[in-house]
């Protein structure tokens, strides 16, 4: 796997503590890792962005923004307000391309959702995963909603003929309820792919050296961690019942 891109079920899961999770792991593992945001919204300027964050968090990554949008719109109505150029699918192809030939791995996280618009012509993040033959990781919330979003994000991509590599929870809360214990079990079922890891809510509060610890304890061993689903399930429901 030399590229995988990274979607959310929505805004606000994790998609960025993920996305720099998996750099950690990989650059803790030797590798050369890049990480190519297409169209950063909501930033406005010098203020800072999801790439800025995941070069802060995690030392060595290389970072990549083909542009950025004032208002925190979908790519395509966030370009359209402001005046600026739009970055069509074809445009982060080929820097996708261009950065496989000196990393080991390139990330892509897109903006919102699956199916947002890049451009207006229609092009979304599903198309660039299938412009560069990529795997797509979806990146779900914990607990209620998240078994409805992330099965159509599942079956987005099965009938766009794209690989779902699996799930990770982005923000697993320090006291979870009947709702996200549940959903440890359930999310692998409606994805029909498995889940690859679980952050803790307020992982990117930490110094890089602590991030990449819980980096790699949060991450199965596809992304460069140590995870392991089903204890993890087994741990939390069991505390859940004792709980209870």
């Amino acid at each position: 796997m030399s590229v995988l891109v990274v979607t959310g079920t929505g805004t606000d899961v994790g998609k960025t503590a993920v996305t720099a999770a998996i750099a950690a792991a990989h650059i803790a593992h030797g590798e050369r890792v890049a990480v190519l945001k297409p169209a950063q919204t909501g930033a406005a300027g010098h203020a800072p962005g999801d790439i800025d964050e995941i070069v802060r968090l995690v030392p060595g990554v290389t970072g990549c923004e083909l542009a950025r949008y004032p208002e925190p719109l979908a790519p395509e109505a966030a370009a359209r307000r402001s005046g600026l150029g739009e970055v069509s699918c074809a445009l982060a192809a080929r820097v996708v391309a261009e950065l496989v030939r000196h990393y080991d791995l390139v990330l892509v996280e897109g903006a919102g959702g699956l199916l947002v618009r890049m451009a207006g012509d229609g092009t979304t993040l599903a198309d660039l995963a299938s412009a560069v033959a990529a795997p797509v990781l979806i990146v779900s919330s914990a607990g209620l909603g998240t078994l409805n979003a992330t099965a159509l994000t599942a079956e987005a991509l099965r009938s766009r003929g794209l690989a779902c590599l699996g799930v990770v929870i982005g923000q697993w809360p320090a006291t979870p309820g009947t709702a996200e214990l549940c959903n440890l079990t359930d999310l692998p079922v409606i994805a029909g792919a498995p889940v690859l890891g679980a952050l803790p809510e307020g992982i990117t509060g930490h110094p890089p050296a602590r991030f990449a610890a819980w980096a790699t304890a949060g991450l199965a061993p596809s992304l460069g961690g140590t995870f392991e689903h089903t204890a993890f399930t087994q741990q939390h429901t069991s505390w859940g019942a004792v709980r209870s």
